[in-house]
């Protein structure tokens, strides 16, 4: 089956993880799904290939922002069912605190869509949702 009808298929579907098995990115940081009705939290594994600071040790930035990335796009693609992938306009980052080695969660809230354009908001964190160690804000251009 050719990609962009897996694509399609997965996102229709609303199925996060062969939407994710699709992206190699999201593979190579061992970034995984869990949803809780209609509540998706997106969950990246302690890896040591994710680290950026060896004394810490801490997660590196790119990927902490990789994470939080992959994870709008999912979430627009599945709750829009849309056949494409959405093209980033805008993706703007605050680290609030290191990301140490361990388990870390992201949660994203799509705050505003119109006909070609989506605004996302994105927490993630590791011990305390109330303690996130990054936030963003992401704008995107829908197929």
């Amino acid at each position: 089956m050719a990609f962009e009808m897996q694509l399609q298929m997965a996102s229709i579907n609303k199925d996060f993880e062969a939407l994710l098995q699709l992206v190699p990115y999201a593979q190579f940081i061992g970034m995984q799904c869990q949803q809780f009705g209609d509540e998706m939290v997106f969950r990246l594994p302690p890896k040591p290939e994710n680290i950026g600071n060896p004394m810490l040790p801490a997660l590196h930035g790119g990927v902490i922002a990789g994470f939080m990335e992959m994870s709008a796009i999912i979430q627009l693609m599945v709750m829009m069912r849309a056949p494409k992938v959405p093209k980033i306009v805008d993706f703007s980052i605050d680290y609030l605190r290191a990301g140490h080695l361990q388990e870390s969660y992201c949660e994203c809230s799509i705050t505003r869509q119109g006909r070609r354009v989506a605004n996302v908001n994105i927490v993630c964190w590791q011990s305390s949702r109330k303690q996130p160690i990054a936030t963003a804000r992401a704008h995107f251009l829908l197929g």
